[in-house]
């Protein structure tokens, strides 16, 4: 009799899966309101996007006129989104020592997606990067540079 009563006796069993659910539980919920206070729900929106942008570089579309007035070293890039998502248009700047044209993409577009192109006046010798910078203005990421066939 003693022996049947052992086998179908589990209150042991089921106080121990008991304890550890709640403690599961308990972790999960920690976790949740830890990233949540820390901030790090608020980071993961503010990744750089993952897209791509080519070159056009044209040495001398002026026909030698410079509008510098330094003897025709100014080009004409074409920066053109190719893939990836659609970027608002003023989270993008180029940036270089001789951009003269406009520094930020909004000039232009509200919307950067693929296809679209923008063209800037720059100096034959010099880096162009195009960057993207979060709304805050708190972090910011390089996408894609170009380097003068003079740099």
């Amino acid at each position: 009799m003693q022996l049947k009563k052992f086998i179908t006796a589990d209150d042991a069993v089921s106080s121990v899966i008991g304890v550890i659910l709640m403690v599961a539980v308990t972790v999960i919920l920690a976790a949740v309101v830890a990233t949540f206070v820390l901030g790090l729900g608020e980071q993961v929106s503010d990744v750089a996007p993952e897209t791509s942008f080519d070159f056009d570089f044209d040495e001398n579309p002026t026909n030698g006129e410079d509008s510098w007035g330094e003897g025709g070293n100014e080009s004409l890039l074409t920066i053109t989104h190719v893939g990836g998502p659609s970027i608002d248009a003023s989270l993008l700047s180029v940036t270089g020592s001789s951009v003269a044209e406009y520094d930020d993409f909004s000039g232009a577009l509200d919307q950067m997606s693929a296809g679209d192109s923008v063209s800037i006046w720059m100096k034959t010798e010099d880096s162009i990067s195009v960057v993207w910078t979060n709304r805050d203005g708190t972090q910011s990421s390089v996408l894609r540079s170009f380097d003068g066939p003079e740099a």
